[in-house]
């Protein structure tokens, strides 16, 4: 992504992190094969500090929204302490096939992987690791050809590879749009129906958490309607982080050198 591209997706910024609107369709970092990644881009968000920000944790290279970056080592630190202890609150929207009877719920169902000796596709497993997902339905309607399909918004508990696809499918449920757990077939231009909506963040004890909210993109926008989602629901939020941009300096923590460690969702 070019410095325009990416800094136009900046939805909050301080001096421990940043947070940006990911977009569906590109991977968070560079895979084995190469390829286009956020990650090559991320030198443009130092904003005066010697080294670019780092990932914190990551999404899927479909899933869109709320991803967070550490500015420095110290934020890196508490960043991967918070994701790994479970201390992140993190909401997603999903538009599933059909829906469930009820309207929230919650997943208790472990996760492994398919093959332990390659890949990370996942699959219920008693003797995996734990997994919970609370669910809540937003609205229900119809797709184009008539059939039910739900806006629901999940909360990951913990934080297992594909954790969310994998426990809506297992609930008959799929997301529209999966082309592995789900109906979709096998395509390129395949568009998964899931976006990292909320994330809150408590990275300081003295002040209130760190609340960052992705708009919904476009790709959702015409099965959100059908579900009775409308713009006037989208919240009126400014890009924070205009105090530090007004010139004010930066807190002594950010201008700490920034690491690498990045913890793994």
């Amino acid at each position: 992504m070019t410095e325009d591209e990416i800094k136009a997706r900046l939805l909050h910024r301080d001096g421990m992190l940043l947070v940006l609107d990911k977009p569906s369709g590109i991977a968070v970092h560079r895979g084995p094969k190469g390829g286009v990644n956020l990650a090559d881009s991320f030198d443009f968000l130092r904003f005066g500090l010697p080294r670019a920000p780092a990932l914190a944790h990551r999404l899927d290279r479909e899933t869109s929204g709320c991803l967070v970056l550490g500015r420095h080592r110290k934020a890196l630190e508490r960043l991967g302490h918070l994701f790994k202890t479970g201390r992140v609150a993190k909401t997603y929207w999903a538009i599933v096939e059909g829906g469930p009877a009820e309207n929230a719920g919650l997943i208790d169902k472990p996760l492994g992987r398919r093959d332990p000796t390659q890949g990370w596709w996942m699959k219920i497993d008693d003797a995996g690791l734990p997994a919970q997902t609370r669910w809540t339905v937003l609205g229900r309607g119809r797709d184009k050809h008539g059939r039910p399909i739900t806006w629901i918004a999940m909360e990951p508990l913990t934080g297992r590879t594909h954790q969310l696809r994998v426990h809506a499918a297992s609930m008959g449920w799929p997301i529209i749009g999966d082309q592995i757990y789900g109906l979709a077939e096998r395509s390129p231009n395949a568009n998964l129906q899931l976006h990292a909506r909320e994330i809150v963040v408590p990275m300081s004890k003295k002040a209130d958490p760190v609340r960052v909210v992705a708009p919904a993109p476009d790709r959702m926008l015409k099965n959100l309607r059908r579900c009775g989602w409308t713009e006037e629901m989208e919240p009126a939020r400014p890009f924070r982080g205009e105090t530090e941009q007004a010139g004010q300096p930066t807190p002594p923590a950010a201008q700490e050198e920034p690491g690498r460690s990045a913890a793994a969702e």
